[in-house]
């Protein structure tokens, strides 16, 4: 790699998740010590295994450049429907859901990747569009998103589904969609919600429900978010302290190292644990806006706003549902929640805006 091209790195970035992958390790180790059976810190080593991994992956897509990124579109498009297709048709079950192809011991999430591939190849498509004044265009970028966003709410996970959803928004926005387009997909969004709610599987209709009053069901499927809610709460101000929480530590609260590890950190840390992480956040996000607002051109702007929507979006939905603020949906929190899909694909998508970063500049010899 030219030298020239590390010497316009945005090293906050770099510096925002180093210290959210720290925080995640310690948070993580103290979530599961106390109920792993295989060893008070293997769940921790492993996260510290796909940070690791993930770095691998972000210097491969830094490497690139991002302008061939966007030419191998329409294959990376096809790929990413076509690796979908097989979870609906082979892929391994868990929870419910049918979201996962098993590679040796390692389960696979392809929806997590799919997020990152239609940054790419929906930054290639508004690239060519130009524009988005006609119904026409609108229609086309709807379509490139639906195929893939209809694949992974079939398997089913609504979550990230919606995540493709906010990304397109996200990106549209910065391509210049008229206020009043918006304002008319918001109308028909509104309208047609009773046919949203129909499609809906029960257990999903349950969660919405449970959202607006969880003591329909305490000990069901309102327990996570009065557990997680008892768990903050009980944090106060500066937390009980690590490996001191009551909530996480005797295993009231579930799923604690995955979708509710931000409750974990604001018993034990308290309110300036969350202030912190939510400082990092910002830090992370700020940063990557800057690099959005200097990239060399509107493509690498469109792929930085696509991966500053994923984030935001799954940030604000994760702490939201964490607090009860947000529908429980499933959202891990970046860089914070255990698993290798997400934390290996979150890595690629920094690298992705780190890449547009570094090239914001013609190298001049």
């Amino acid at each position: 790699m030219n030298r020239k091209l590390l010497k316009n790195i945005e090293y906050p970035v770099l510096i925002a998740i180093v210290l959210l992958t720290i925080l995640s390790v310690v948070i993580i180790s103290s979530a599961t010590h106390a109920t792993s059976p295989e060893g008070s810190f293997r769940t921790a080593r492993m996260q510290v295994m796909w940070f690791l991994a993930g770095l691998v992956a972000m210097f491969f897509v830094i490497s690139i450049d991002y302008h061939s990124f966007a030419h191998w579109s329409n294959v990376i498009y096809v790929i990413n429907i076509l690796v979908l297709l097989l979870v609906l048709f082979s892929g391994e079950e868990g929870g419910g859901a049918q979201r996962w192809i098993g590679i040796g011991s390692f389960r696979l999430q392809p929806s997590e990747f799919a997020k990152l591939a239609l940054v790419i190849t929906l930054s290639r498509h508004l690239e060519k569009k130009k524009s988005l004044n006609t119904l026409q265009d609108l229609l086309t970028v709807f379509l490139h998103m639906a195929v893939p966003m209809m694949l992974i709410a079939r398997q089913p996970d609504l979550g990230t589904a919606l995540v493709l959803v906010a990304m397109t928004f996200g990106m549209m926005f910065i391509a210049g969609i008229s206020y009043k387009m918006l304002a008319g997909i918001i109308s028909a969004g509104i309208l047609s919600l009773p046919l949203f709610w129909q499609i809906l599987k029960p257990y999903q209709r349950d969660r919405i429900l449970v959202f607006f009053n969880p003591y329909l069901d305490p000990l069901g499927k309102g327990y996570h978010v009065i557990q997680s809610k008892i768990a903050i709460g009980s944090g106060k101000l500066f937390g009980k302290g690590l490996y001191q929480g009551t909530q996480s530590q005797l295993d009231f609260l579930p799923v604690k190292h995955t979708d509710f590890i931000f409750a974990v950190l604001g018993e034990e840390l308290g309110f300036v644990g969350g202030v912190i992480l939510i400082s990092l956040y910002f830090m992370l996000l700020y940063y990557s806006i800057r690099v959005a607002f200097k990239a060399r051109d509107l493509l690498g702007t469109y792929m930085v706003v696509g991966v500053i929507s994923m984030w935001a979006f799954q940030i604000l939905v994760n702490i939201g549902m964490n607090v009860g603020i947000m529908p429980v949906t499933g959202i891990p929190l970046p860089f914070m929640s255990y698993g290798g899909s997400s934390f290996i694909m979150n890595m690629m998508a920094a690298g992705l805006v780190l890449n547009v970063g570094m090239r914001r500049q013609k190298i001049l010899f």
